[in-house]
């Protein structure tokens, strides 16, 4: 849950970025820290494993608004691919805001999205968090590739909860920002009512 750092005027909110192995969530996460300002983001932090690697940074959005005076500020996490890492998706999940799943369009993949996507709300469900009601995009990344599904038989195995859907080659940031501004706006929308 969203953590309110009264002396800065702040609240904290957490993002996830969710999907299987390789689908594009570092990729989504890089992309942003690349093209944000110093002045709104703090320091990229990178856990590595032999295999795989959780990636973390904040950031101050100057475009997005205040909630009764207060300055957002996201702090922007990814978890890790496989599901061998599951107790680190699990921590990393705890106190989340909002959830980005990254599907990966290509064909081959759809079952590793369907098991991750899965995984994610078992894991949300642990957490105490209905899926249903909280902040969620989804993002169809790799769209440039050549053995994609199309977007509407890949939503209609992947989208579960009428989520908003943006498609994304995130390596040349389509559909990245628009995909963060997407689950930032839902994230927003849960603080106000609160």
């Amino acid at each position: 849950m969203s953590f309110i750092n009264f002396a800065a005027r702040e609240i904290n909110c957490k993002i996830v970025y969710y999907g299987p192995g390789l689908g594009g969530k570092t990729a989504n996460l890089q992309w942003i820290y690349d093209n944000t300002t110093q002045t709104q983001k703090g320091k990229m932090i990178s856990l590595a494993t032999e295999s795989d690697r959780t990636l973390f940074f904040d950031f101050l959005p100057l475009d997005l608004g205040t909630v009764r005076g207060f300055r957002t500020r996201f702090h922007l996490y990814t978890v890790p691919g496989q599901v061998f890492y599951d107790a680190s998706r699990k921590l990393i999940l705890k106190g989340v805001d909002g959830v980005v799943f990254v599907a990966d369009s290509q064909e081959e993949r759809l079952d590793a999205n369907l098991e991750t996507l899965e995984n994610l709300q078992e894991n949300l469900q642990e957490h105490g968090f209905d899926f249903k009601s909280i902040p969620y995009a989804l993002q169809l990344n790799k769209r440039d590739l050549p053995s994609i599904l199309p977007v509407e038989e890949l939503a209609k195995e992947i989208q579960v909860k009428g989520e908003p859907i943006i498609e994304g080659i995130a390596i040349q940031g389509v559909g990245v920002f628009e995909t963060l501004r997407e689950v930032a706006k839902q994230v927003l929308a849960e603080l106000k009512k609160g």
